[in-house]
């Protein structure tokens, strides 16, 4: 059925564990599809669940959206706050027909279904209270089942797969209201769809059995059906479903490893999504040209190293104030503080085409910061080895010496130092040097090290490197 409203879609997540990865793709789906048609974005907590429903994962979830900078217009509703409204439509079910008590126990349940499992039968709920009629002496015992169509079949156009139909014998008659009164998810979902009036449910293909039962519910409480896109699953590189062993999935622990927010808005709206051959979009740009119709029906495979490489991408685009206002954190996080702002600049632009996160840059620019050197052990044996420490002293004497402190000079005193040495290739004067300025034998390159480390602090370096 075809919704000529204004767009109103929702993100509705389950506060039982951290916002993951597939969560924030359905978020981010549901919100560039809102911005794209200037519609509006709400935030339900759907958080019936009492025993595995916690604040914790509630705040876990507010959090990650906002460090995605996805939005919401209303909200967030708690489904708990709301027993009355469902309590409301589940009356006027049974009011009209359309629903019933069911006084079967949980025993006599099991029993019926392993019965039919063992006759190869669909083991769902067989109807034997469907017609027997109020029984006031176990009402508090009784579940309120929804009286299910029995017979045709159920069809809808899903944006992202096309025209599906489900024969109404496949389906059974679901429980509603368990027998404490608590409504069932299939039934909490509907009436909140329509009391926010929602026009399209975004949300993964692992609701797709969810959705010819919930249409059901729509058509009794003479309710408009909303328009569906189920979105493929996201795997692993291994093509297994996405989890823990896969690296980090909750979208905070992608904070912590130093992502930028719009690098995973661009990878997650990747995962399914596509225009053209761009690979880097702004979060404009994503909202501009996002397109439901374009998803596509096969899983997506989430690959760290892509993530990573994209992230890399918007580290580049940052000016260099950006760069350090993003980076300054992870700086903290290594008890570092940033006292020369001119200086912490250069160091970080120095870095940037290795840094493919902000930790890692923060990481790989840290011996620019410190007042000592973290030595790592195998490079000072190889490197600054009597040897090495010669040649750090006649490079010494003659840096000392230089009347300006530039690349151009340094590289001058390089070039008779190692002439003066008979020294055939560079690395042997280069390598002892960038093992006593940063500890290791990886860095930019050393003349641009050096300039920036300034006069003062590379021959501190070299004195305590030689001692």
């Amino acid at each position: 059925m075809k919704n000529n409203n204004p767009v109103r879609v929702r993100f509705a997540p389950s506060p039982t564990g951290h916002l993951h990865i597939g969560g924030a793709r359905t978020a981010l789906f549901n919100y560039l599809f809102a911005r794209h048609h200037k519609g509006t974005f709400i935030l339900r907590i759907e958080d019936t669940d009492k025993e595995r429903s916690t604040q914790e994962f509630t705040d876990f979830i507010l959090k990650g959206m906002e460090w995605l900078e996805m939005e919401w217009d209303e909200g967030p509703f708690h489904q708990t706050e709301r027993f009355d409204l469902y309590k409301e439509h589940v009356e006027k079910l049974l009011k009209e027909g359309k629903a019933y008590r069911c006084y079967c126990t949980a025993e006599e349940l099991e029993a019926r279904r392993k019965a039919a499992m063992a006759a190869g039968k669909k083991p769902k709920y067989d109807g034997k209270c469907r017609n027997i009629g109020h029984r006031t002496s176990d009402i508090e015992k009784s579940c309120i089942r929804f009286k299910a169509p029995l017979e045709g079949a159920v069809t809808f156009d899903d944006i992202c797969r096309g025209t599906i139909t489900v024969n109404r014998e496949e389906l059974d008659d679901m429980i509603i209201a368990r027998s404490d009164g608590t409504p069932t998810y299939n039934f909490t979902v509907v009436v909140d769809d329509v009391t926010m009036h929602i026009t399209h449910v975004i949300r993964g293909d692992d609701h797709l059995n969810n959705t010819p039962r919930q249409i059901q519910l729509y058509d009794a409480l003479n309710y408009p059906t909303p328009q569906f896109a189920h979105l493929p699953m996201i795997l692993g590189p291994d093509k297994q479903k996405l989890s823990k062993r896969h690296g980090a999935v909750s979208v905070v622990e992608y904070q912590k490893l130093g992502f930028l927010p719009d690098a995973m808005l661009n990878y997650l709206a990747r995962l399914g999504w596509s225009h053209g051959d761009q690979e880097i979009f702004t979060k404009e740009e994503l909202i501009e040209k996002f397109d439901l119709s374009v998803i596509g029906k096969s899983p997506s495979v989430f690959d760290i190293e892509k993530c990573t490489w994209v992230n890399s991408q918007h580290m580049l685009k940052l000016s260099p104030e950006e760069l350090l206002q993003w980076t300054t954190p992870y700086i903290e996080e290594l008890g570092l503080q940033i006292t020369d702002k001119p200086y912490a600049l250069k160091a970080l632009c120095s870095e940037r085409e290795r840094g493919k996160t902000l930790k890692e840059l923060a990481e790989i620019t840290a011996f620019y910061l410190r007042d000592e050197v973290l030595w790592h052990e195998p490079a000072v044996e190889k490197w600054l080895n009597t040897e090495g420490k010669n040649r750090l002293s006649l490079l010494q004497k003659k840096l000392s010496s230089l009347s300006e402190w530039s690349a151009a000079n340094i590289k001058t005193a390089f070039e008779e130092t190692q002439k003066e040495l008979g020294i055939v290739k560079m690395v042997d004067l280069a390598q002892p040097v960038r093992v006593a300025l940063t500890g290791t034998t990886v860095s930019p390159g050393i003349f641009e090290v050096m300039e920036i480390l300034g006069r003062e602090r590379v021959l501190q370096r070299f004195a305590r490197a030689i001692r």
